[in-house]
């Protein structure tokens, strides 16, 4: 089943998505975006390598996500990825490499992504054409995705799907 988590910072986003990918069979594969740019970053990488432990095959890919996917696999998280590509000035790729991520998405796959145009309208135009990118891929994969889940407050909301 593809599945699309999405929620505010700190909802419990990265932990469902575990707790779902756990019923995929072995091997399962889990797609880290992130990179460690400063000490806090480097301590929540490590503190998401060791909740996941030995469950899953970690493939860590800032930018080329398309060419990683496999079945039975997290994707987290879109929000981080989006951020690569701007901070690597690849804004131009943007469209291309998320094509072709949805042309290979795989029948399994949990991806992990934030909801952050819930609240005000960023003052500066970097924040704008982020928030406006990320909610854009955000709707294009959940129209791909078997299920949408709205993580709240630690509550997984299913907003699509039967399951």
């Amino acid at each position: 089943m593809r599945t699309l988590i999405t929620g505010g910072i700190k909802s419990g986003k990265s932990h469902h998505a575990l707790v779902l990918a756990e019923s995929y069979p072995i091997p399962r594969y889990f797609l880290a975006t992130a990179q460690a740019f400063d000490e806090e970053m480097r301590e929540k990488i490590a503190r998401h390598k060791a909740e996941r432990n030995d469950r899953f095959i970690t493939i860590e890919e800032p930018i080329a996500i398309h060419e990683h996917l496999k079945e039975n696999m997290i994707i987290d998280c879109i929000p981080l990825w989006l951020n690569n590509m701007l901070y690597y000035c690849r804004e131009s790729e943007i469209e291309t490499v998320i094509g072709a991520f949805i042309e290979r998405l795989p029948s399994n796959i949990v991806i992990v992504t934030n909801e952050i145009g819930m609240g005000f309208v960023p003052v500066d135009a970097l924040t704008r054409r982020y928030g406006n990118l990320l909610g854009t891929i955000n709707a294009r994969l959940a129209a791909v995705c078997d299920q949408v889940i709205l993580m709240v407050a630690g509550i997984p909301l299913k907003i699509k799907g039967t399951e």
